[in-house]
């Protein structure tokens, strides 16, 4: 089963499309990791929106160490046959003077389920902030069938292999 780098390519897009969560790891000062499941907007495949407080966790964590490690996935497949992005970039808050130029991306089209905001709602005195990440790195794992090897790279294990959305 080998798909070819136009393949790999539309099926991280696709489940960038189709999805409305991800899953956002930081890290704090020490290392220490931290996960949490955010609703997001994509503008294109290099950026990634979503709101958060700037109290909460993950948010404390981007505010001192802005590396992110990202899953978009459908969770509701069923077991052996989903699939991922995984995603490496920079993040943290958009800036108030950016927040107009960044609402147009969040919360994306109405049929993800998101409510608008305005610049108002997400800068100080308010309690949330929209957050960006950039992304640098898009991975999915390499098709292969079970218990053979992947015809890209010969291994019979899971494995990631970059894609450029």
């Amino acid at each position: 089963m080998e798909l070819t780098d136009d393949d790999l390519t539309a099926l991280a897009r696709a489940i960038i499309d189709a999805n409305v969560y991800m899953v956002l790891g930081t890290a704090d000062p020490g290392g220490r990791p931290w996960v949490s499941p955010v609703f997001y907007a994509p503008h294109g495949y290099g950026e990634l929106y979503w709101i958060s407080s700037p109290d909460v966790t993950h948010s404390r964590n981007l505010a001192g160490r802005p590396e992110a490690g990202i899953v978009v996935f459908d969770s509701r497949a069923p077991v052996g046959t989903g699939q991922a992005v995984y995603i490496a970039a920079s993040a943290g808050v958009v800036a108030d003077t950016q927040l107009a130029d960044a609402l147009q991306h969040y919360p994306g089209h109405p049929d993800r389920g998101g409510r608008q905001m305005t610049p108002d709602d997400l800068r100080a005195p308010a309690t949330y902030r929209l957050y960006r990440a950039t992304v640098s790195a898009h991975s999915v794992l390499c098709p292969r069938e079970s218990g053979r090897p992947c015809a890209r790279h010969g291994l019979a294990h899971d494995h990631r292999t970059a894609v450029q959305p």
